[in-house]
Order: structure tokens, then C-alpha cells, then sequence
């Protein structure tokens, strides 16, 4: 059961990594690291900085190189697949630096993708002002909810944000995870999310997974993970 009520759905319909070890160069970053999330699930990928998360989701997304490991998103196996095929079959990702076009308006984004600010604007009502604006004029915040509105109007299978609230409050950082939680809880995407502020994340998501030094250390129920706070802590602190 999903921390917003709903039923997760069967891990092979969603996302599936498997032993992906990864780096750069000869940098070794990432040692068989697997990760599992349903449809209908959100889950935290916690860590202190140098852990792998970035380095995580950009493998998975074919962004990254692997040695070794395997991809699927709705049990298709995506392992070779570029980076663009991957997201046509459902793997979308919003990176740290959002991946956004200063001088293109916000309506003009959702129009790159087919869709438009009022269907964003359903989740993050604040875009609906915003159509005219130019990227680059708008706060942080504000970029954040339409790069994280972009990935959500794809309807993707699986959908990974990285450094969710990097450089905002924490009141806008709260209004980002409860727009995920809103799109895992509709039951068709497994939501996956990099954040800095613990609790915050912990609170609306249904596991959380602890790397270091590229692995997964810990893998269980954001409420136990909130309930231990020197376990927590000692991952972060190394």
C-alpha cells in the first residue's frame, strides 16, 4: 500500500534495474546497484553527496555508460536502447539542472512535447500564470514545477527527478513531493526521486533506498527510515 492510500502495481510493469555498475572513465561509481520500483510507488534515493544517486539515475537513463547490469521499464528491456528510445518507452527523466530553455516561454515547452500548461497546471496551478513567461524570468520554483510538470504531461511509465528541491524552500519543495505523490497514486507510474530533504521526501514515499559508494546499503518502508534517525544519519555522515 502506497503512503497516499493506492495499491502499487507489479514491479516487472515498472521499473527494474538490476547488478548496473558504472563510473566514468576509470572512476568506478556505481557497483551492482539494482533498483525496483512499481507503478503506483515512489520511492527516495537517499545518500550523502559521492554516493552514486546522479550517477544511478543517469545510468538508467542511458546517460551514463554501464559495464554491466540490465534496464526494463514495463518489463521491455531497455539495456542497449539509447537514451532516446528509452524515453519513448516511457522513461523519463528531469535532471539536476532541469534541462530547460531560458528564452522559450513556459507554454512553448509543453507545446515541444505535445501537450500544454493547463494540462501542468492541473498539478502545480501557480504554471497557469505563467504561459507567456519566459524560462529564464521565472524563480527557481517556478522551473522546477515545469520541469517536473514536462515529464509528468508524457504519462511515462517511469518517471526520475533528480535533486527535486536543490537551491528551494521548503515550502516549494513540499508542493513538488506532493505533486509526485499525486502521480504515483493515480496507479500508472513508478515515481522515482533524489532529495535533499529527508523527512520532507519520507514523509509522502513509500521506501527509501540508501546508497554508498555506489550500492545500496538500505532498502526499506519510509517509515522505518524515519523512525531511525541514527541510522540515518550515520549513512550521511559515513
Amino acid at each position: 500500500m502506497s503512503a497516499g492510500g493506492a495499491a502499487a502495481g507489479d514491479i516487472a510493469q515498472g521499473l527494474a534495474a538490476e547488478g548496473l555498475c558504472a563510473g566514468y572513465g576509470d572512476a568506478k561509481v556505481l557497483s551492482d546497484l539494482s533498483l525496483q520500483v512499481a507503478p503506483g510507488e515512489m520511492v527516495a534515493v537517499l545518500g550523502r553527496n559521492g554516493a552514486g544517486k546522479t550517477t544511478a539515475l543517469m545510468a538508467i537513463a542511458g546517460l551514463v555508460p554501464t559495464d554491466s547490469g540490465t534496464v526494463r521499464v514495463g518489463g521491455a528491456d531497455l539495456t542497449r536502447a539509447s537514451p532516446g528510445a528509452r524515453v519513448g518507452a516511457g522513461l523519463v527523466s528531469v535532471p539536476d539542472d532541469r534541462g530547460l530553455f531560458p528564452s522559450l516561454s513556459v507554454a512553448e515547452h509543453f507545446s515541444l512535447v505535445g501537450s500544454s500548461v493547463d494540462e501542468a497546471a492541473e498539478t502545480f496551478p501557480a504554471l497557469a500564470g505563467l504561459a507567456g513567461r519566459r524560462v529564464g524570468a521565472c524563480s527557481g520554483g517556478e522551473q522546477q514545477q515545469v520541469a517536473v510538470g514536462l515529464g509528468m504531461v508524457r504519462r511515462p511509465k517511469v518517471l526520475m527527478v533528480d535533486e527535486l528541491s536543490m537551491g528551494l524552500a521548503p515550502q516549494v519543495a513540499a508542493e513538488l513531493l506532493a505533486g509526485l505523490r499525486a502521480l504515483a497514486d493515480a496507479g500508472e507510474t513508478a515515481v522515482v526521486v533524489v532529495e535533499q530533504f529527508v523527512d520532507a521526501v519520507l514523509a509522502v514515499a513509500d521506501r527509501g533506498l540508501v546508497l554508498s559508494e555506489g550500492r545500496v546499503t538500505r532498502d526499506e518502508p519510509a517509515a522505518a527510515l524515519l523512525a531511525d534517525r541514527g541510522g540515518l544519519e550515520a549513512a550521511y555522515l559515513g
